[in-house]
């Protein structure tokens, strides 16, 4: 029953899904349910995968594809997005670190965010619609994409420091800690999809390897850029890396499907 309603606060967390959960929720709870985070993710692409396959039967690939990016962006929030902008305009306009986590936390959309955020959604847009020739290709990059990222970027918790503006900043609350057991849960979501993946034939025992390779590399590339610019991580980091590991995925996928 505990891990049941870890994975509720994970989905309530991650998503707008109408789920509820008893009693008071803690730093603590939020730390424990971080494991559950790629199976979310596992579950929003199923859910992407299921709406595609229903707009694609009456409608053109590009609005199939177009509207099911506007589906995960309502189911979420656009959650990860926004933090990815976050962190564009923060980088990307301030010199000391106090003024990127001011940056950071201003609600306003900036140059550098807007920017960045309309190279992604383009991004996403043509690599699915590329894949759209065959919808089995799409299905199975969403779901593959949404679990994986999310994994990827749930392991760089604990592997730097959280920063945040102030020590009563609590905009945007986010796991600071990642217990052993939820390392597990994230490792053996990551390793489920792969080796599902490979039975399936949608990649070979050496492509599942490149791909575990290009997350890995994301990962690193990650941890030294938010090291270098904040000497550590925030929500808005963690949504960047999700972003840019689906992203990843998607151009991984393009590249071995077709």
């Amino acid at each position: 029953m505990n891990a049941l309603r870890q994975f509720k606060l994970a989905v309530i967390f991650l998503t707008r899904i109408p789920v509820k959960v008893t009693g008071e929720v803690s730093s603590q709870d939020i730390n424990q349910a971080s494991g559950y985070f790629a199976w979310v993710g596992v579950l929003l692409g199923a859910l992407l995968a299921l709406i595609y396959l229903v707009l694609s039967s009456f409608l053109p690939e590009g609005m199939a594809v177009l509207l099911t990016l506007g589906g995960g962006l309502l189911i979420t929030g656009a959650f990860h997005e926004d933090g990815f902008a976050d962190v564009w305009d923060g980088f990307g306009g301030g010199w000391r670190v106090a003024d990127k986590l001011a940056i950071m936390k201003d609600s306003r959309l900036g140059t550098y965010g807007a920017a960045a955020l309309t190279i992604l959604l383009l991004s996403k847009y043509q690599a699915l619609l590329a894949l759209s020739e065959r919808a089995l290709y799409v299905c199975s990059a969403l779901i593959l994409a949404h679990g994986l990222s999310r994994a990827m970027a749930t392991s760089l918790i604990g592997k730097l420091d959280y920063v945040q503006a102030d020590a009563q900043s609590k905009v945007k609350p986010v796991a600071q800690s990642l217990a052993h057991e939820s390392k597990q849960l994230l490792y053996v979501c990551g390793l489920s999809l792969l080796i599902v993946s490979w039975i399936a034939g949608l990649f070979t025992l050496w492509q599942s390897m490149a791909l575990l390779g290009v997350l890995w590399l994301c990962r690193t590339i990650c941890i030294y850029w938010f090291k270098r610019q904040l000497g550590g991580y925030t929500g808005d980091c963690l949504g960047a890396a999700q972003q840019l590991g689906e992203v990843a995925v998607y151009l991984f996928c393009l590249g071995v499907w077709l």
